[in-house]
């Protein structure tokens, strides 16, 4: 199988972009799946329903989230439904709506998402080096793929390294810059730090880089808005045995677009 995985979607620049060259990208590279991190894709911060039925309407077939997967109130209305939208799976146990994994099939082969959010330097989950262990227990198809949002370079290699043999890919996301360290490691998971931001070029991790300058310059208070104008697009793709589950080859993506 030939996976596509996006960067995460930044607002009205990060849909756009993606309206206009999915379909296209899917073609080229013969994608059997996609994947999006969508967790700010409705204006920056969170997600809505009628974005989410919008992305899912161009072609991607899995939503993953982070750590501000609750930044717009409307996803608790639907995000239990929705089976297609994987949040962190190391959010409180019985008490989070929604699912942090979930199994899907394709082509007549099933392949599993997980989600998980990193602890360094952000809100004190549960351990996604023992929540993965418990996942992995659960999980009988060959083909698993992770998105691990986290902020620490070392937490994600280390998590990669410790997943190593046991899931198909292992990518980062959340930092919005995509690193050049894609890689096959030793067991046959692929691997890379952080998959970028589709969504403004022009922007400090998406937002305007004006109003991001005021911040650190004068320590006051602002409202961040998204970035106008050039886009970019981010992600990897990656191809799967379809019997071991281990990774054939992972390949960066990363171009720009003007509105």
């Amino acid at each position: 199988m030939r996976f596509l995985a996006i960067g995460d979607v930044v607002g009205r620049p990060g849909r756009n972009i993606l309206k206009s060259t999915l379909s296209k990208l899917k073609e080229n590279y013969k994608i059997d799946v996609v994947i999006a991190n969508c967790e700010n894709a409705a204006g920056g911060n969170g997600l809505t329903k009628k974005v989410a039925d919008e992305l899912f309407s161009i072609g991607i077939d899995v939503m993953t989230m982070g750590n501000h997967v609750w930044a717009n109130k409307e996803i608790f209305s639907f995000i239990e439904n929705e089976t297609r939208i994987i949040r962190p799976a190391n959010y409180p146990e019985g008490t989070t709506p929604g699912r942090g994994y979930n199994v899907f099939e394709k082509n007549n082969l099933k392949f599993a998402v997980i989600n998980l959010c990193g602890r360094v330097f952000m809100e004190n989950l549960d351990c996604p080096f023992r929540k993965i262990d418990e996942i992995l227990g659960k999980i009988e198809c060959p083909i698993v793929i992770v998105d691990f949002h986290a902020e620490a370079t070392s937490e994600k290699i280390a998590l990669g390294f410790y997943v190593d043999g046991r899931v198909s890919c292992l990518y980062g996301t959340h930092t919005h810059v995509q690193t050049a360290d894609e890689k096959i490691l030793p067991n046959g998971t692929a691997y890379i730090t952080d998959i970028g931001m589709t969504g403004p070029y022009d922007s400090v991790l998406g937002v305007d880089k004006d109003i991001v300058i005021q911040k650190f310059t004068t320590l006051l208070p602002v409202r961040f808005e998204v970035a106008k104008g050039k886009a970019q697009f981010n992600g990897i793709v990656f191809e799967v045995d379809n019997n071991s589950g281990k990774a054939v080859s992972i390949e960066r993506i990363n171009f720009t677009l003007e509105e």
